[in-house]
């Protein structure tokens, strides 16, 4: 009976044959290549170095236009503001902290905190109302629904200055359809007064929220909120120990979004209240037309400068959290 014979590995055949110590193993030609064509291909650092070097001319007309529209007239506003006026009776151009000083009292103060509260308000139930309805638009199966709400919100967040001021006035105002069909006036209601402001400011504000945030309730992942019913998480408590957690970054940038575009609105306040509520916008707008005072255009400047710094400080609080939420929703 014959016996096939037994294979015998490269190496102990090696031995055998030499009668020595077995031999290095030896490597596939085809494996080779592959790794030394790998080598030959990949980027050497000042290849590398040269790449990104060119990355950024891509970047430069962004970088043209952002200096342009926003660098230079920051730095104009931030030179008037400590300048005299060059239409004030002594020719102006010279150094000075009154613009400043001045915009932080007496009714430019008013303003400024007025615009503030109704930035802070507006804004906050805008994401209150806002998130609920976005979540909605997120998890719903139906296409039809989505691409409607979303549309509207595109046209409705871009929808503001006087015809919204119109559409308001010929509907809420004192002599408005809705207004003497439901009898508002005698239930103290008025449009031209902050109250009626925030409730025209919200038309616009709730659907840039839902635009704002949607992206972000769509990169939760279904798996939390698996994990969490599996370990018997009611709805409730998934998005007060998951869901918002993740979310707060997104919702800090909508807030701040909605409080932005709030402070710095200017011609539907204008066109409806006028100077009946304080705001700073329609503050600079006097400043600068000479409404109140000749010679006050630089004050303007210093009320610009103020916003600017109201806004930073609500930036530096949002860039952090918006670091932390990245990796989770990437």
């Amino acid at each position: 009976m014959t016996t096939a014979p037994t294979p015998v590995p490269a190496n102990a055949s090696a031995a055998q044959s030499g009668g020595g110590a077995p031999g290095p193993a030896t490597t596939s030609p085809t494996i080779v290549t592959a790794v030394e064509t790998a080598a030959t291909k990949a980027p050497r650092p000042a290849e590398r170095r040269a790449r990104g070097s060119r990355a950024w001319l891509a970047a430069l007309p962004l970088i043209l236009f952002f200096l342009i529209g926003f660098g230079l007239p920051a730095v104009a506003i931030a030179i008037g503001a400590f300048t005299t006026s060059t239409d004030a009776p002594d020719g102006g151009g010279t150094f000075t902290t009154d613009n400043l000083t001045g915009s932080l009292q007496g009714a430019y103060w008013t303003a400024l905190w007025g615009s503030v509260k109704l930035s802070l308000l507006t804004a906050l139930i805008a994401a209150v109302v806002g998130l609920p309805l976005a979540q909605a638009v997120a998890t719903s199966r139906f296409r039809a629904f989505r691409e409607a709400v979303m549309s509207a919100s595109g046209v409705l967040a871009n929808f503001g200055g006087v015809p919204l001021a119109f559409m308001f006035v010929a509907t809420l105002g004192n002599a408005g359809e809705v207004t003497k069909k439901f009898g508002l006036t005698k239930h103290g209601w008025n449009l031209y007064t902050f109250t009626g402001l925030s409730v025209v400011y919200l038309y616009f504000l709730v659907p840039l929220m839902v635009i704002t945030i949607t992206p972000a309730l769509e990169g939760l992942k279904t798996q939390w909120r698996e994990a969490a019913s599996n370990n018997g998480a009611t709805g409730l408590q998934y998005w007060r120990h998951v869901a918002l957690p993740v979310l707060l970054p997104s919702l800090l940038g909508g807030f701040v979004l909605l409080f932005g575009a709030s402070f710095a609105a200017y011609a539907t306040a204008e066109a409806m209240v006028g100077s009946s509520v304080p705001l700073i916008s329609m503050q600079i707008g006097d400043a600068l037309s000479g409404n109140v005072l000749v010679g006050q255009g630089n004050l303007a400047l210093a009320l610009g400068l103020d916003m600017i710094v109201v806004a930073c400080l609500v930036m530096a609080v949002y860039l952090p959290l918006q670091r932390r939420s990245a990796k989770w929703l990437a």
